[in-house]
């Protein structure tokens, strides 16, 4: 590894992994404020494209702010909306201004730590998720060549790590309903217990199929596979053209019942409608955030919307090709600096397309009862993904 400008004049005796830690600081910083930014405008996205389609406006009028104040008499500051652009930051001041109430009923230490917990996994899961080439990319700027540039950590059981951590998520839910002390909210933990382990069972063997194929766990593996191979769900779509490799294309049915699975599933994770009984405003009133207000809300609310992105990611990685481009031109950007850039807002632009599916099924699709979503998952998704895998061991077997 070449050592940066910016720390040629240390001593001799700086360990050589400082240069690393110091990068993997700067891309945990933006990688975690771009996840936050997201959630906060997939928010108003939301609102937006509710409005849409229920033939109205949605907030138009928060723009930037401060707009109209005058500063020390001496000029007005204009108002600028924005098309309602400033609506995310409005909300966040209204969740940081309003007032923290725990009721007297409830278990306090297990109140507070259960919206933490709903939080964190989220946002523990994106550091294995690749949004960029993981080939080392020299930086003339810096006189510095960057590892793996394109992901935090890319360890070898990347999709193990992101099951691991993702079930924790439910634990947070099951403490707000149990710590409350509430009728509703325990409903609501409960339902969100059955209704998560049960979609979770699907969700890792919808995955299993990706990895006989491809034998890799490692994340960036599997978008370099499609990056030579054809995306998962369009073989078609490769950078090299015509594909030559008949095997992706015999192995199309497998990949496509997979995406179906993980994505129905990612719904269910997520409790997105049609699957949200945990929260289910018309008989739970909240459900297992019934209690809650201000921050700790808010921090619920931000962990639904951030798992939602996580599940994008993970669409987009295994089954879209991830950061790659169906063109054979840019080949060799993968050690260029500009592969920064360009590689992450794919990623982001494939992840956006997710992410408006998800809003749009919402305001679109009724709710389940709860025994057709237990019975779905059981009876119907969890068979499904069990026979895909034996298919998925056969069409390899019959292909070679």
């Amino acid at each position: 590894m070449i050592t940066p400008l910016f720390f040629a004049d240390m001593p001799a005796e700086v360990p050589g992994w400082v240069p690393s830690v110091f990068v993997t600081a700067i891309k945990i910083f933006i990688l975690v404020n771009v996840i936050l930014g997201l959630v906060s405008y997939t928010v108003m996205a939301e609102r937006k494209i509710s409005a849409a389609i229920q033939d109205r406006v949605g907030p138009n009028r928060t723009g930037l702010p401060l707009g109209g104040v005058n500063v020390l008499g001496l000029f007005t500051i204009p108002v600028v909306k924005l098309w309602g652009l400033g609506q995310p930051l409005a909300d966040a001041l209204k969740f940081m201004l309003k007032e923290e109430f725990t009721p007297a009923h409830v278990n306090k230490f297990y109140f507070w730590l259960a919206p933490a917990m709903a939080m964190v996994p989220a946002l523990l899961t994106i550091c294995v998720i690749p949004f960029g080439s993981t080939h080392s990319i020299y930086l003339p700027f810096f006189n510095y060549t960057m590892e793996s540039p394109g992901v935090i950590a890319n360890v070898g059981i990347g999709v193990l790590l992101v099951f691991a951590i993702a079930s924790l998520g439910v634990y947070g839910i099951v403490l707000a309903g149990w710590a409350s002390n509430s009728k509703y909210p325990f409903l609501g933990g409960i339902r969100s217990s059955a209704q998560m382990i049960s979609y979770e069972v699907s969700m890792g063997l919808s995955v299993i199929p990706i990895f006989l194929v491809m034998g890799n766990l490692r994340l960036s593996d599997v978008v370099d596979y499609q990056f030579t191979h054809g995306w998962t769900v369009l073989p078609f779509i490769v950078h090299d053209w015509p594909l030559h490799n008949w095997q992706s294309y015999v192995l199309w049915i497998p990949m496509a019942l997979s995406f179906l699975i993980f994505l129905v599933s990612a719904f269910a994770e997520t409790n997105r409608l049609p699957f949200d009984l945990p929260e289910s405003e018309t008989e739970l009133v909240g459900g297992y955030h019934t209690e809650y207000s201000a921050m700790k809300f808010a921090l619920f609310f931000l962990g639904e919307y951030a798992a939602m992105i996580v599940a994008s990611c993970l669409m987009v990685t295994l089954f879209l090709g991830g950061w790659s481009l169906p063109f054979k031109f840019y080949l060799d950007w993968q050690t260029q600096w500009w592969s920064l850039i360009v590689y992450p807002l794919v990623f982001l632009l494939k992840m956006l397309l997710f992410i408006v599916f998800f809003i749009w099924v919402r305001w679109t699709l009724p709710r389940f009862r709860y025994d057709q979503l237990m019975g779905l998952g059981w009876k119907c998704i969890l068979p499904l993904s069990l026979a895909n895998i034996v298919l998925t061991c056969v069409l390899l077997a019959i292909t070679g």
